[in-house]
């Protein structure tokens, strides 16, 4: 997966000073890369049952359209609050400084339906567990959380891991 991280471009202090930004646009637009992406996540959940794919705004959309589609599977978007226009369910969760509001339309998901969810990045963990108590509000069941890029040292995985959910990256940045 080297050659996938070396396509990922690092932005130094971006949104703010100390953070190390992994811009995945990069990867995104080196054809090679983006089809390595694709079709190493085909290849991981082929054959496991999944009923539909829950993209998180606004990267997870591509990933995770691209991903249903050659699944054969449904995409269901979750977003920030105020972009939907349907009857929607809505999840309030903490952010390092604040809060936020991710929603779904209340009939996005139907019970018992078997959830893949699938994000650019996981870093504290706070978007997925939101994502995954949005899909539990209306009865879905979250099958595994895939991302791009882990940060192990920011704790997400483990959070992750503590609340029983499974998870799955393609590559890891630590400390760099």
């Amino acid at each position: 997966m080297d050659s996938l991280k070396s396509k990922i471009r690092t932005i130094p202090h971006f949104p703010k000073q100390g953070i190390m930004f992994r811009d995945i646009t990069t990867l995104l637009k080196d054809a090679q890369g983006f089809r390595k992406v694709i079709d190493e996540l085909v290849q991981r959940y082929t054959g496991v049952p999944i009923d539909v794919v829950v993209g998180l705004e606004s990267r997870g959309f591509i990933i995770g359209g691209a991903l249903a589609h050659q699944l054969g599977k449904g995409f269901v978007p979750i977003r920030k609050k105020g972009k939907l226009p349907g009857e929607k369910v809505s999840h309030e969760y903490e952010l390092e400084y604040g809060k936020d509001v991710m929603e779904i339309h209340r009939d996005a998901i139907k019970p018992g339906d078997k959830v893949l969810i699938v994000d650019d990045l996981l870093a504290t963990g706070g978007t997925a567990l939101a994502a995954a108590a949005l899909i539990e509000k209306l009865g879905g069941k979250v099958v595994e959380m895939t991302f791009i890029i882990d940060l192990p040292e920011v704790g997400g995985g483990k959070k992750l891991k503590e609340k029983g959910y499974k998870f799955f990256s393609l590559v890891e940045f630590e400390g760099e």
